[in-house]
């Protein structure tokens, strides 16, 4: 539809006529007919600093049930922690909960010093190189970025086990607020820095959070921010279906959070690849997490104590996911209009930089302010003293892809029990195993034997499947640089393998220990 030009009326007298009006913002007004609209500056501000004080804020309050409750919710008799001063007290003795936060402003420091258009690498080696821990799809990035496997190969399922688990769709924030109103906008600079980590669902994990921030700046009504969000997500994938039955079933019990609860565990609770996950309660994929953040925020229907509650008392990663509901959910009624009580001690935080980073909450308003406003005017807006005027975009599907097809576990096995004849309970070298199927995942860590020593180690071992060297690979001994699996393979031909390892520099000061492998096949096991 064509840009309209001239004298922008108030949307009150066209809410009839226009979509986009009919959840007019207060503080903006739209075009009859037209994808244009207008938002003061103060409201534009209010709401980015609603958005990340709605994850700081969301963070804070799931921490201290972050994997603690698999497979099941947190139920009503609990009570969950919230007092004046928590916030504040959260950031100083628990620095490292923040990973929400400084893995986005990892990426808002690289736009701030060198452009949204900087290449991949820059952002890739930033975070890559930085200081904090990283887990599962982050790590496994990390491990190929530090060893020569760059981006977007560093996210993707054949390097990367862990491609389709939650990382980006907890980073993705900073991409939609910069976005106000950009749902493409952000899914083309997630194309770029999601794929450093994630491919398939995880990738969409983040380009379907980072869209439903955007429309939080033109919308006032939840439902159609998820709904018009999901727009960007390919139907034949398995995170659209996931997160499209949340709506369903929403609909069809609009009272009964935990019936939908229920539904999603039913049907979406396994985690077919992620070989920490397989056969045991924790799950680390996107799609039922992202799931749990749209069972709070439908459920939660604006409600701010509610969408909290909810998607922290889902379970599973009860930081990450109330954290992307109270941002979305905290720019969709901007800063001011959170309540109170979840303002209480944010003041006292503002100014503290986040662990890792030197930006703080001011810092980064701030710094996503601008952001926002070059990428209004990059994508056809413009600014004025007192307002801008952005170019809506309806949402636009990204393109589709799966990271693992036909993968399905059949069997873990545990080897740190096992005294082998190569070695002690669990040693790699010359560790041999036997399977049927199409792929393995063997899990282990390279350690010290004297955990307070100063010196580190690199291991270096060769995997051998059906008596040919497949891969020779390193294994760090610091946590920060390890790679988060020893070794896999999978869309093998079916049938009966053979794998062994054989460590190429073994060390009598350090361990590198095997401690089970999961088999795959095409097919589920019956």
């Amino acid at each position: 539809m064509k840009l309209i030009t001239g004298i922008i009326l108030s949307v009150c007298l066209f809410a009839a006529t226009n979509s986009w009006s009919q959840n007019n913002v207060a503080g903006t007004s739209v075009a009859p007919g037209s994808k244009t609209v207008r938002i003061s500056k103060s409201v534009l501000q209010d709401k980015i600093r609603g958005g990340w004080a709605g994850q700081t804020i969301g963070v804070t309050f799931g921490g201290p049930y972050e994997f603690k409750f698999n497979g099941t919710i947190i139920q009503d008799y609990q009570p969950l922690t919230w007092y004046d001063g928590y916030l504040k007290k959260t950031m100083t003795d628990i620095p490292g909960l923040y990973d929400d936060i400084y893995m986005d402003l990892t990426f808002v420091d690289i736009i701030n010093r060198l452009g949204i258009d900087a290449p991949v690498d820059s952002f890739a080696n930033a975070f890559a190189n930085a200081g904090y821990d990283l887990w599962f799809a982050n790590q496994a990035a990390r491990y190929n970025i530090l060893n020569g496997i760059k981006a977007p190969a560093s996210g993707s399922p054949k390097y990367n086990l862990q491609a389709d688990a939650i990382d980006y769709q907890i980073e993705a924030d900073y991409c939609g607020l910069m976005n106000p109103g950009m749902p493409n906008s952000a899914s083309a600079i997630n194309d770029k820095i999601g794929h450093i980590m994630n491919y398939g669902d995880g990738w969409y994990g983040g380009v379907y959070m980072a869209a439903m921030y955007t429309l939080a700046f033109t919308n006032t009504d939840i439902k159609t921010v998820v709904k018009e969000g999901l727009k960007t997500i390919p139907a034949q994938s398995d995170f659209y279906q996931c997160i499209n039955d949340v709506i369903k079933w929403n609909a069809k019990y609009p009272n009964d959070w935990k019936q939908t609860w229920f539904e999603l565990e039913k049907k979406w609770s396994s985690d077919m690849v992620c070989p920490q996950g397989v056969f045991v309660p924790f799950n680390i994929d996107a799609k039922i997490n992202a799931a749990y953040v749209v069972l709070g925020l439908l459920y939660g229907n604006g409600d701010y104590t509610k969408t909290l509650e909810i998607a922290t008392r889902a379970g599973q990663d009860a930081d990450c996911n109330p954290s992307s509901a109270g941002g979305i959910l905290g720019t969709l009624l901007g800063y001011d209009k959170i309540p109170a009580r979840w303002k209480l001690g944010l003041k006292e935080i503002e100014d503290i930089n986040f662990s890792y980073t030197t930006l703080s909450l001011n810092g980064v308003y701030a710094a996503s302010y601008k952001h926002a406003l070059d990428m209004i005017k990059k994508n056809g807006g413009t600014e004025n003293a007192n307002d801008v005027i952005i170019r809506v975009q309806e949402p636009l599907t990204v393109r589709y892809e799966k990271s693992f097809d036909n993968v399905f576990p059949i069997s873990k096995t545990a080897l740190s029990s096992r005294r082998d004849a190569n070695g002690p309970a669990g040693d790699v070298n010359g560790l041999t195993f036997n399977f049927e199927g199409t792929g393995f995942a063997l899990l282990g860590t390279a350690s010290k034997k004297q955990r307070n020593a100063a010196e580190e180690y690199v291991f270096e071992a060769d995997l051998f499947i059906d008596g040919v060297l497949t891969e020779t690979a390193k294994f760090p001994t610091a946590f920060k640089s390890r790679r988060h699996e020893l070794f896999w393979q999978l869309n093998m031909p079916k049938g009966k393998h053979t794998v062994k390892v054989i460590v190429k520099n073994p060390d009598s000061k350090f361990d590198l220990r095997a401690t089970d492998y999961v088999v795959y096949d095409n097919q589920p096991a019956r």
